[in-house]
């Protein structure tokens, strides 16, 4: 052999050496991963999600569905009704005690929304402006600019949500689940409207629902049992 061939001889082995290296390198793991069965569930499992905490996002949950479905509605449990509820009192005691719920007035209030899926519908059915309706957009994100006066309650899983704000026409409509007592919503709407010097009036039929005004202002909140042991709420906020 030329001295010449020696360099090539000895590179050649060296490069096969380092290639049988990195074959090794990148077998051994998963030689591993398949000789440890605990390992190998681990790593090939398919992912599992707590729809229980889904609410420590709270603040962005609706932001994160761009494409406007809405939040999938959980069977309310005994953990999630006493999360929401203390959640949604602990809001409330913030600004002092909790006034009593006025019993309902004799008569009927508004018309049952249960069965109304349009959001134009249901401005009807409540007495809003129904020279806006054509102006209605549907989209949750009308959820997130409720007046705080309506807000969602903690913990609540909005299902449609609808608006329209250009010049005089300004409304919001808005339908959401929360696991907790028809009373419990029903509390937390009339506090935070009776707090903000609305005056209030409660009916019980056809359905449970409230109603309030405050000079150019007008609300309305229906509540009713809704699936899966929620409580569903319907919250109109509009504009005179």
């Amino acid at each position: 052999m030329s001295m010449r061939a020696i360099p090539c001889a000895i590179a050649s082995i060296a490069l096969l050496t380092l290639s049988a290296c990195g074959q090794e390198a990148v077998d051994a793991p998963q030689a591993k991963v398949n000789q440890d069965p605990l390992l190998s569930r681990a790593l090939n499992d398919p992912l599992m999600v707590d729809p229980d905490l889904a609410w420590r996002n709270e603040a962005n949950a609706v932001i994160a569905f761009r494409d406007g479905h809405p939040l999938p509605p959980f069977d309310a449990r005994d953990d999630a009704t006493d999360r929401a509820r203390e959640a949604a009192r602990m809001e409330l005691l913030e600004n002092g005690q909790i006034p009593a719920v006025p019993t309902a007035l004799s008569g009927e209030g508004s018309a049952s929304l249960a069965e109304l899926t349009d959001a134009g519908a249901i401005v009807r059915a409540v007495g809003s402006r129904t020279d806006c309706i054509d102006d209605l957009n549907d989209d949750l994100m009308w959820s997130t600019g409720l007046p705080p006066t309506s807000s969602i309650m903690p913990h609540g899983m909005v299902q449609q949500a609808a608006g329209v704000d250009q010049g005089t026409c300004v409304i919001r409509v808005v339908r959401y689940l929360a696991p907790v007592a028809i009373e419990d919503a029903l509390e937390y709407h009339f506090v935070k409207a009776d707090r903000a010097r609305f005056r209030m009036e409660r009916f019980d039929a056809p359905e449970v629902q409230l109603r309030g005004e405050r000079r150019d202002q007008v609300m309305a909140v229906h509540v009713r049992a809704g699936s899966g042991g929620m409580t569903a709420v319907d919250v109109v906020h509009w504009r005179k």
